[in-house]
């Protein structure tokens, strides 16, 4: 591509322009990788609508009760076929990725049980959902937490980034242990996420300890990043939110957990009523959102892998740490890059914000955040909501100040802003081209 007066438009200088293009041209064997991954999901996803008799009525959606709502009971048999499990969920009902973890704990958990989590402290939001940091002294319980219903909680932090500590977790499994939890991403973590291959060990070495245990994994921002999902590695549980991966960029909402049939019921009576289960809840007018979100959704993941190798690659030419490296292998979307200062990731965030299609004129500042412990800087100028399929960062305001990004929903769009982003810091004396040191 030549420099145009289109990019001048839009805040690329020529420099800058030039730094990127070279970053491109090198990365055309990865990207590959990733588009040869992309049909072969693509693949994945038509057979399982095809073999479910996806038809144009399924795409109509229900009102009131919503008994017989045949295109959400079909979507659901999709989403079991695509992750090779006995049963799904997959409702507008479910408000986000949290809700959905948090179905999911609560309705296959009972007192006296013990919930552990053998790849360290989960992601911010779950924290109040289990009642970590709930203060024992005082009695003070957040509102229907775990810890509040009498369940334990334990971790094992990981050894160094991303090894497991097999001892640590073989001696944390006791009598109490009912479910485990594993994060497949980092989080806010400057870590590794899991592969499903690597998460399928961690599964086969506690399964060897205790075989009756759930076992469930957070798969968010990890759907059609590999050809094959934690369930197809012995996971009991997946479980994801629709404005990540798997809703193309064109889910308004929702959440979906794909898994045994036990513990899928358990979870539709906690997100309805004993009784009533899968049975009820109108799909209203989500369905045909949802079912071409998902048809679009392995190559949006593509779209945004190739923007955060890209982003990667950058920033690594510019002296920054990133995990995960440019060369090294993808296991969900998400990339982060260590900054160093707040201004960094400000600056970062404002840059990523203004090449939004949404919004672009406004300007993030960290704020509370609920369900977060340190003030959060948040970018996302989406057309749903809070969508982190679509070109959005985010990042704690504490050390190492590393800001996290994902998305994009075409990779034009992704490599444009993560230009912005070099552009910002290159004008804020945050950052040198390399020709420019």
């Amino acid at each position: 591509m030549r420099y145009t007066e289109l990019h001048k438009e839009l805040g690329i200088d020529e420099d800058t322009f030039a730094f990127g293009e070279k970053i491109r041209e090198s990365l055309k064997e990865r990207f590959k990788e990733i588009d040869d991954n992309a049909e072969f999901c693509q693949l994945k996803v038509l057979n399982a609508m095809q073999k479910n008799n996806v038809s144009e009525a399924c795409l109509l959606g229900t009102t009131g009760y919503g008994y017989n709502d045949l295109g959400r009971d079909t979507l659901e048999k999709v989403y079991a076929d695509i992750f090779h499990t006995e049963d799904a969920l997959v409702r507008p009902q479910i408000t986000c990725g949290t809700h959905a973890l948090a179905l999911a704990l609560m309705s296959n958990l009972r007192p006296g049980d013990e919930l552990l989590s053998p790849v360290g402290r989960p992601y911010d939001t779950l924290t109040s959902v289990i009642g970590i940091d709930e203060d024992e002294a005082s009695g003070a319980h957040k509102s229907g937490s775990l810890k509040e219903y009498g369940i334990s909680y334990r971790q094992v932090d990981l050894i160094g980034k991303d090894q497991f500590d097999y001892e640590g977790i073989r001696a944390a499994i006791n009598e109490k242990t009912r479910m485990v939890t594993i994060q497949r991403s980092k989080g806010y973590a400057v870590r590794e996420s899991f592969s499903p291959e690597k998460i399928g060990e961690l599964i086969s070495f506690i399964r060897g300890i205790k075989p009756e245990v759930i076992i469930m994994v957070d798969n968010c921002y990890g759907e059609f990043v590999h050809d094959k999902e934690p369930s197809d590695y012995g996971a009991d549980i997946c479980v994801g939110s629709l404005i990540k991966n798997p809703g193309g960029g064109l889910c308004p909402c929702g959440g979906y957990l794909a898994g045994k049939k036990e513990c899928i019921e358990n979870a539709a009576y906690r997100l309805t009523s004993p009784g009533l289960g899968k049975e009820v809840g109108a799909s209203l007018q989500t369905l045909r959102d949802f079912y071409q979100g998902l048809f679009l959704a392995p190559t949006v993941t593509a779209s945004a892998l190739k923007t955060s190798i890209y982003a990667a690659a950058l920033y690594e030419a510019l002296g920054f740490e990133t995990v995960p490296h440019s060369d090294e292998q993808r296991n969900d979307i998400i990339q982060a890059i260590t900054l160093g200062s707040r201004e960094g990731i400000c600056a970062f965030c404002e840059a990523v914000q203004s090449s939004s299609p949404v919004d672009a004129y406004v300007t993030p500042e960290p704020w509370d955040m609920p369900g977060y412990d340190d003030q959060v800087i948040m970018a996302a100028g989406a057309f749903v909501s809070g969508s982190s399929i679509e070109l959005s960062a985010d990042a704690p305001i504490r050390e190492p100040y590393a800001v996290y990004f994902q998305g994009g929903l075409t990779f034009p769009h992704g490599a444009y802003g993560m230009l912005r982003t070099v552009q910002y810091m290159k004008d804020r004396g945050l950052a040198k081209l390399p020709s420019a040191k």
